[in-house]
């Protein structure tokens, strides 16, 4: 491989992220409980989420107004203001939930910077994703940040040019195969993949991935072997 850039997704990948959502998804049905299953309000929030994203895109404040949006279709529009009030209030816990990095992160950083020109590429809202990167203390490692609409291939391919470099010089590295590997593969770029142990349903596929451009590692120090 000829690389000049290796990217990183950032949530799930440098920090913890999707556990968070998970937790305020338990609170959010406890809250509901009285209209709904939890099965059935986490199904209705999901399909509220999924038909936002094209308004909200990705991220916590447009999951607030999600979170919104489906408690009133739950409750027929009899939402107390109380429990409006309590929705926000965990979309703002979520917002201030503190950065914990991803074993090996910090490790692999130290050990790819200076190599090659870092970059963190990574969906959801602006504000909020420089705030993490901040509190991080990881941003002296990264030349240039990417916090991108949606990861499409297209996505990709203006961040490439921005960059002033190849598909071929690429590499990507995330926890997403849906939005951090096929689409830096179909655009002629190397991919990893490094599973988080929970994944948001609308980022799973269903098949397997077969490239000579991809990998799949358990932990994110193994992509130092990849590179050597």
């Amino acid at each position: 491989m000829s690389l000049k850039v290796i990217a990183f997704d950032a949530d799930d990948t440098l920090w913890i992220n999707e556990t968070y959502f998970d937790e305020t998804e338990k609170k959010f049905c406890g809250l509901m409980e009285d209209y709904l299953s939890h099965q059935g309000i986490s199904k209705e929030l999901f399909k509220v989420e999924i038909d936002n994203l094209k308004l909200y895109g990705y991220g916590i404040k447009g999951y607030i107004l999600s979170m919104i949006e489906a408690a009133m279709t739950i409750s027929n529009h009899t939402l107390p203001i109380e429990i409006i009030e309590k929705i926000i209030q965990y979309g703002k816990e979520l917002l201030e939930k503190p950065i914990v990095l991803l074993d090996g992160v910090e490790e692999t950083l130290d050990a790819l910077h200076g190599k090659y020109k870092l970059v963190v590429a990574t969906k959801g809202d602006l504000l909020d994703q420089r705030r993490k990167l901040h509190n991080s203390g990881l941003g002296h490692y990264f030349h240039h940040i990417e916090v991108m609409s949606d990861k499409q291939e297209i996505d990709y391919s203006d961040l490439i040019k921005r960059l002033e470099i190849e598909p071929s010089e690429f590499f990507m590295i995330g926890n997403s195969l849906k939005s951090d590997v096929l689409p830096v593969l179909a655009i002629g770029g190397h991919a990893v993949h490094i599973p988080f142990h929970t994944t948001w349903a609308h980022e799973k596929i269903d098949h397997t991935i077969e490239h000579e451009n991809f990998s799949a590692f358990e932990k994110i120090t193994d992509v130092l072997k990849r590179l050597e």
